[in-house]
């Protein structure tokens, strides 16, 4: 059977016709593949290889543990779960009474203290009046003394020539002699006024010394019913509360977490072979998993003193036993650079992807540049 000749040299062409078709449109596709690739492979070689990134990154905040001073059972919580709290705001009460009774057993001992003092100085002001007297009397004793001399001596010769008679002189020297006695007597009675002076001195210094301790108790028991008042120590949410009405409560015992979220920070546990040009300063890049989509921003803040293994419960210990290398992961706080509206969505322990551009200042510039142009 015979082909028509113009049957035939259609069916060559259609072949012919499908392969030009399908060049012209792989050839741009393929040149536009390139195009990506040296961008991608450009893009790498300048910016990506700089870029360190982990998965291995949690938000954090320092929170702090809500406990009493002292011990009581717990009369009122003011405060309920995930509420904010401002510093200074009361959080629970515990009973105070037994702190009342102390701070009133003290203030009365203060009480007596000053009434001590106030009883030693009415009786120094008394004992200086004693003193003054005894000087008086002493006084007098001494003029009677010397009269009574002066009479024995006058009359003495006069006895003794018999112008006068012996009676008259053993009347005169008893006089002196007990005149004599007076006076000791009266400076006896001086230095023992003058003693009462010092021991009334050290009653009243003993009793400030009382007065000075029971003032120390008062403030102490002061102190202690203040603190059955627990108050929020900062800003924050409540969060991990377990403190309920009527439980006993001893010192230290845990009864909330006050979080302060609005203080949100981020750590990233690097390995330490990403760190080798992570310097504090530079920029992150933060990818928060509960925040799809949002991509935040940050710096570089620190970097910890050691590995984590450091600071384990139970640190390694590689010189006992077999060894095996481990990459060593370091943590790495990152501050963020965030509005209001966003910070109050940051919980601490969400998971994080970060990833921290270690190129220089001179560096992100001239590669900025590079890229730009090839663009």
């Amino acid at each position: 059977m015979s082909v028509p000749s113009g049957a035939v040299s259609k069916d060559a062409a259609a072949p012919s016709s499908r392969r030009s078709n399908a060049g012209r449109i792989l050839l741009p596709v393929g040149a536009l593949l390139l195009v990506a690739a040296v961008l991608a492979l450009g893009y790498w070689w300048l910016v990506g290889r700089f870029v360190q990134s982990t998965d291995d990154a949690y938000l954090q905040a320092d929170s702090v543990t809500v406990a009493p001073k002292v011990s009581g059972y717990v009369t009122d919580v003011y405060v309920g779960d995930n509420v904010a709290v401002k510093p200074g705001d009361p959080l629970v009460r515990l009973d105070g009474r037994q702190y009342q009774a102390t701070l009133d057993q003290a203030q009365a001992t203060i009480d007596a203290r000053q009434a001590d003092i106030q009883r030693a100085q009415a009786g120094i002001l008394q004992q200086r009046a004693a003193i003054e007297q005894a000087k008086a009397q002493l006084q007098v004793a001494q003029i009677s003394s010397r009269h009574a001399e002066d009479e024995v001596h006058r009359y003495a010769p006069l006895a003794t020539t018999g112008a006068e008679s012996g009676d008259q002189l053993s009347v005169l020297t008893s006089n002196r002699d007990q005149a004599r006695a007076t006076l000791a007597a009266d400076a006896a009675a001086l230095d023992q006024a003058q003693a009462r002076m010092a021991d009334l001195d050290a009653q009243i210094a003993q009793a400030r010394a009382q007065l000075e301790a029971a003032q120390a108790s008062a403030r102490q028991a002061r102190l202690d019913l203040q603190d059955t008042l627990v108050r929020s120590s900062l800003a924050g949410r409540v969060g991990d509360r377990t403190v309920r009405v009527g439980q006993y409560a001893q010192p230290g015992t845990r009864m909330m977490t006050i979080v302060p979220v609005q203080s949100v920070y981020l750590t990233a546990n690097f390995k330490e072979t990403q760190i080798g040009r992570m310097r504090a300063g530079q920029g992150a890049s933060v990818h928060v998993d509960a925040l799809s989509g949002t991509e935040l921003h940050g710096v570089v803040d620190s970097f910890a003193p050691g590995t984590g293994s450091q600071f384990a419960l139970l640190p390694p210990e590689n010189a006992t036993g077999n060894f095996t290398k481990i990459v060593q992961r370091v943590p790495v706080r990152i501050r963020l650079d965030t509005d209001e509206k966003t910070r109050k969505l940051l919980l601490p322990g969400l998971s994080v992807t970060v990833e921290v551009d270690t190129r220089e200042p001179g560096e992100q510039a001239s590669s900025s540049t590079a890229v730009n142009s090839r663009g």
